[in-house]
C-alpha cells in the first residue's frame, strides 16, 4: 500500500495536477464582547478577624472586623491594596458595631442597643433591646427584624413590634423578601417565615446541618447551604425543589448570595458561582482571593462581587471585553515586562505577586518562546498592518538571527545568550560558552523543538511581512540552518563537533525507535516540514530531494501517517532510551508537532501529499481534542476544514487568565469533577477545566494537571506564546474576526 502511495506522490510531482480538495465554508467566530473577570486583592493584617463585607450606591466598601469597621485602600489588578481602619465619620468609633449591612443601598450597623446608619442624614437611629444582637436585616418602611441568635425582635422607630423565637433552634441568617412582605429566618435545622402585618413566624422546612442562605431566582426560590451540599427550597409550594445538591467544587458551604441573577457559594476552599449550564466557575488560591476561607460574599460596585476571606478581600470584576481589548492588554504585558533582549522570556524571582520585582529570566527554549510569539506578532501584523507589530516582529528577529552569530558556529544556534560572567547565575550553567562577541555568552546543546520552532517563524515572516530586508534575512536564516541540518547527515552539531541530544533527524536514530514511541513519528513529521519550507522559499533542489529521500527511502511518510492511536509505551524489547521516552504522552511533542504543521501542510510539494498532511494533521487534532487546547484547534484550522473546535478555541482565549502569576492551585478535592483512571495520555478529569481554573502554562504541559503547590507568586508567563499566538493565527486565518460592535 505504501509503495502505491508513494508512486502516486511521485506521480503527482511530475503532473502538478492532483488537488487537495475544496472545503466548506469555514464558521467564523464574531468577537462580540464577553464579560472578563479579574480579581483586585486587599490584604487584611493579621488579628482583624473580618467578618462581614457591603458596599453602598456611593461604591464606598466597608468591613467589619474584630476592631471596628475598616475599608479597602488602593488596589489595582495585578497591584493588590489593603484594608485599615475606617475613620471616616470620626465618631463611629465609640459605637460598638457587632454587624454590618446594605439597605437601600446604604451601609447601616448594629449595635448591641442600636440600628443606625450615616445615610439619610444620620434620621436612621433605631433603639433596640436584645443587647447580645448579631444578626439582622431591614423589610419596609425601616422596619428591622434583629436577632442575638436566640431572640427574634422586629424594630421600627425604636418600637419593638414583635418578639419571638425559633423553638428548639438557633438563627443563622435573616433576609427580608420584598415581595410578600416578609422576612426569612434559617436555623441550623429549620427555615421559618414572618409576615409582617399579621407577625405570626411559620415553620416553613425542616433538615440538618443548614450553614447560609438567600433569596434566589427572583424570589422564587431559597438556596440553603448546608454542611453536605446546597438545596433549593420553592417558596409557592413549600418544598425541597430535587435532591441537595452534592456535586460542588466544596460541599461545606460559609457564605451564599445572588448577586445578578448568578448564586455565589463560599467555602473554607474559595469560591464559587452556579453557571446557567449546571457547572460551577470555581475561584481558589491568589490568583482571586487572599485567603481560602470565605466568611462573606456581597454585591460590589460596577458589577463586581466581593468575596471577604480570613486574610483580606477579593474583588472580582466584570468587565466587558472583545478577545483583541483582550490581546491588546496582554501585548502591554509581553512588551512591558517579558522582553529580554528581543526574547519572549518569564519573569522570575517575583517577590509574592509583585509585578515590580524579579527579573526576566534565561531558558532552555528563549529560542521556542520568542518563534512562537514572533509568529504571533508576524499574523498579527499580517491582519492589521500596525507598525508597532512590525517593529516588534523587527526587534524579536534581532535576538533570532543572533542565536546564529553568537556561536561562532556556521548554522548552528544557541538556546539562548547572555552577558558574559554570569554563568554560575544561569539556569544550566554548565552548558554555557564563552562567545567570540566579546562581553556574551551562549548556550548550547540547542534541541529539535528550537529547531522547528525558528523555520515555523522565519517560514511566516518571509511569506506574510511585507519588509523586503526583513524577508530576506528570515530566508536566509532558514537556509542557514537547513544546510547545516543537510550537511551534517540530518544532525544538529554543537560546539563540541557532536550531536546535540535532541537535534537527530538521521534515519539510524529516528528508525530505532518503535513503531510506538513518538519520536519516530515525530521527528519524521518535523524535518520534512523543515525541508519543505526550505524549499518553498529558497527553491534549492537539495532540500526537496532530501525530503523524499526521506519519505520514500527511510519510511518517513510511513512514520508520518501512523495514526496516533498507535502511539504508547515501548515494548519490552525496546532499549532504555525508547523505554524513557514513552512512559507516557509528551505534550512538548504535541507543540512540535503543531508548530511544524504550518509549513508542512502550508509549503507543501505538491496538492497529493497536501492533502495526505491533512489527513495526518486531523488525526493528531482528534486525539488531542479532549484538551480544548487553542493553539492546536487554530493550526488545525489551517487545512481548510470545517470542524476544528473553533468554540472551544474561542473557550479557551476567553477563559484564558488575565492574571499570569504563578500560584498555588488546587482542584484535586472537587466533588464537581469526574476523575478517570490513571492512562497514557495522563487525563485526570473526564473534562478539562477552565484555563482560570488551572496553574498558568505553556501548550506544552498537561492540561489536565489539577494541582499546584509551592508556587506563592513568584513568576510571571508571558502571554506571548500563550495566547497571543492562537488568537493572531486565529484573525489571519479569518476563523476569528475582528471586534464587532
Amino acid at each position: 500500500m505504501l509503495k502505491n502511495i508513494l508512486s502516486l506522490v511521485s506521480f503527482a510531482i511530475a503532473l502538478g495536477t492532483l488537488s487537495a480538495g475544496k472545503n466548506f465554508a469555514q464558521t467564523v467566530h464574531q468577537d462580540r464582547p464577553f464579560q472578563q473577570d479579574y480579581s483586585i486583592k486587599f490584604y487584611a493584617n493579621d488579628g482583624m478577624n473580618l467578618q462581614q463585607v457591603i458596599a453602598d450606591r456611593n461604591e464606598n466598601v466597608q468591613i467589619l472586623g474584630k476592631g471596628g469597621l475598616l475599608h479597602t485602600e488602593n488596589g489595582q489588578f495585578l497591584l493588590p491594596g489593603n484594608i485599615r481602619t475606617d475613620n471616616s465619620y470620626r465618631f463611629m468609633g465609640d459605637k460598638k458595631i457587632v454587624a454590618i449591612g446594605s439597605y437601600q443601598n446604604q451601609h447601616v450597623y448594629l449595635t448591641e442597643s442600636l440600628i443606625l446608619s450615616n445615610a439619610w442624614a444620620g434620621k436612621l437611629f433605631s433603639q433596640h433591646t436584645l443587647p447580645k444582637a448579631r444578626i439582622f436585616a431591614g423589610g419596609n418602611d425601616f422596619a428591622f427584624l434583629i436577632s442575638d441568635g436566640k431572640s427574634l425582635q422586629l424594630v421600627k422607630d425604636s418600637k419593638s413590634i414583635w418578639n419571638g423565637a425559633l423553638p428548639e433552634d438557633e438563627v443563622l441568617d435573616i433576609v427580608f423578601q420584598s415581595m410578600g412582605n416578609q422576612f426569612w429566618i434559617l436555623g441550623n435545622k429549620s427555615l421559618y417565615n414572618l409576615s409582617v402585618g399579621n407577625n405570626v413566624l411559620t415553620k416553613a422546612f425542616a433538615g440538618s446541618d443548614f450553614t447560609a442562605f438567600d433569596l434566589a431566582n427572583k424570589g422564587k426560590n431559597i438556596v440553603i447551604g448546608t454542611a453536605e451540599g446546597y438545596l433549593l427550597f420553592d417558596i409557592a409550594s413549600k418544598k425541597q425543589n430535587g435532591e441537595i445538591h452534592r456535586k460542588l467544587p466544596v460541599n461545606k458551604i460559609t457564605a451564599v448570595k445572588e448577586i445578578n441573577n448568578r448564586i455565589w457559594f463560599g467555602s473554607d476552599e474559595g469560591a464559587f458561582a452556579l453557571r446557567t449550564d449546571g457547572k460551577f466557575d470555581y475561584y481558589y488560591g491568589e490568583r482571586w482571593l487572599p485567603g481560602n476561607k470565605v466568611t462573606d460574599i456581597a454585591e460590589g460596585p460596577k458589577n463586581s462581587v466581593l468575596l471577604l476571606t480570613n486574610k483580606g478581600l477579593g474583588k472580582i470584576i466584570f468587565q466587558s471585553m472583545s478577545l483583541e481589548e483582550k490581546a491588546l492588554a496582554y501585548e502591554k504585558q509581553v512588551r512591558q515586562r517579558h522582553i529580554r533582549n528581543g526574547f519572549n522570556a518569564s519573569r522570575v524571582k517575583m517577590d509574592h505577586g509583585n509585578i515590580a520585582t524579579g527579573y526576566m529570566d534565561d531558558s532552555d527554549n528563549d529560542g521556542l518562546w520568542t518563534s512562537m510569539y514572533l509568529g504571533g506578532e508576524i499574523f498579527r501584523y499580517a491582519v492589521t498592518k500596525d507598525p508597532e507589530a512590525l517593529q516588534n516582529c523587527r526587534e524579536s528577529l534581532d535576538a533570532m538571527e543572533r542565536l546564529y552569530s553568537v556561536t561562532g558556529i556556521p548554522g548552528f544556534p544557541a538556546r539562548s545568550f547572555e552577558r558574559s560572567g554570569h554563568a554560575k547565575e544561569l539556569s544550566d550553567s554548565e552548558r554555557w560558552q564563552h562567545s567570540p562577541v566579546k562581553e556574551w555568552d551562549w548556550k548550547s546543546t540547542t534541541s529539535s523543538d528550537e529547531i522547528i520552532g525558528h523555520v515555523f517563524a522565519f517560514g511566516a515572516m518571509a511569506e506574510l511581512v511585507d519588509d523586503p530586508a526583513m524577508k530576506k534575512r528570515a530566508v536566509a536564516l532558514i537556509d542557514t540552518v537547513m544546510s547545516h541540518i543537510v550537511k551534517n547527515n540530518f544532525y544538529l552539531i554543537d560546539f563540541d563537533g557532536k550531536p546535540t541530544m535532541w537535534g537527530k533527524w538521521n534515519p539510524e536514530y529516528v528508525n530505532a525507535f518503535p513503531i510506538n514511541v513518538g519520536d519516530r513519528k515525530l521527528n519524521s513529521s518535523n524535518i520534512v516540514a523543515m525541508l519543505q519550507t526550505a524549499y518553498h522559499f529558497t527553491k534549492k533542489e537539495k532540500y526537496k530531494a532530501k525530503a523524499f529521500e526521506l519519505m520514500n527511502k527511510h519510511g518517513y511518510f510511513e512514520n508520518m501517517m501512523r495514526p496516533m492511536k498507535v502511539i504508547g509505551m515501548a515494548p519490552e524489547n525496546a532499549d532504555e532510551h525508547a523505554k524513557q521516552m514513552s512512559d507516557g504522552w509528551n505534550h512538548s511533542d504535541d507543540e512540535m508537532y503543531f508548530v511544524g504543521y504550518w509549513g508542512l501542510y502550508r509549503y507543501a510539494f505538491n496538492d497529493t501529499l497536501k492533502a495526505k498532511y491533512k489527513q495526518q494533521i486531523l488525526d493528531h487534532w482528534e486525539i488531542e481534542r479532549p484538551e480544548k487546547e487553542g493553539a492546536w484547534n487554530i493550526f488545525t484550522a489551517l487545512t481548510g476544514v470545517k470542524d476544528f473546535d473553533l468554540e472551544e478555541a474561542v473557550w479557551y482565549l476567553q477563559e484564558h487568565p488575565l492574571d499570569l502569576i504563578d500560584w498555588n492551585i488546587k482542584n484535586s478535592h472537587r466533588k464537581d469533577i469526574e476523575l478517570i483512571a490513571l492512562n497514557f495520555r495522563r487525563q485526570t478529569t473526564k473534562e478539562v477545566l477552565p484555563p482560570d481554573e488551572r496553574q498558568v502554562q505553556r501548550h506544552n504541559a498537561n492540561m489536565f494537571n489539577l494541582d499546584q503547590e509551592g508556587k506563592e507568586g513568584d513568576a510571571e508567563y508571558s502571554a506571548g506564546d500563550i495566547w497571543l499566538l492562537p488568537y493572531w493565527m486565529g484573525r489571519y486565518l479569518g476563523v476569528i474576526s475582528a471586534p464587532q460592535k
